[in-house]
């Protein structure tokens, strides 16, 4: 009888930052949930024969573009985001449209942090995220690969 294979558990010091991939996502004209799926999969390791749920083993994620993102349906006018201020009764909420034209970055951010997992980890994903509204970005030394959606 054959014996059974090794099971792999990545540890933490088997991925240092400095040794991370970095990928580059043009977000013009491709669906906002989308490409955060595909986002929130690199950004864990998903992607990597390497995944284990409780390390982090994903990769550096540059978005660009962040402002020509587009959202299917009425989700423009109807999608409300929703945070609080901290006083009593001081709940803001702004449409996808208004904060598409103001904070572009921030929609992305929310669709990619909604669906990472809710624990001190994602914490740590979130940070190898870099979106930036125009097409412009200071990370050309990282030579980053386009990502395919």
């Amino acid at each position: 009888m054959k014996p059974a294979a090794k099971s792999y558990s990545a540890k933490p010091e088997d991925f240092p930052l400095s040794a991370r991939e970095w990928f580059l996502v043009d977000a013009e004209g491709k669906t906002l949930g989308r490409i955060a799926c595909k986002i929130a999969d690199v950004l864990r390791g998903k992607n990597k024969p390497t995944f284990t749920p409780h390390v982090d083993t994903g990769a550096f994620v540059i978005v660009i573009n962040a402002e020509k993102v587009s959202l299917s349906g009425k989700k423009l006018d109807q999608k409300i985001y929703y945070r609080h201020t901290g006083y009593i009764g001081h709940l803001k909420s702004v449409s996808a449209r208004d904060l598409l034209a103001t904070k572009p970055e921030e929609i992305i951010l929310k669709a990619v942090k909604g669906m990472l997992p809710h624990n001190k980890l994602a914490d740590q994903m979130i940070k190898k995220l870099k979106i930036f509204a125009g097409n412009e970005h200071p990370h050309a030394a990282q030579n980053p690969a386009p990502l395919e959606l």
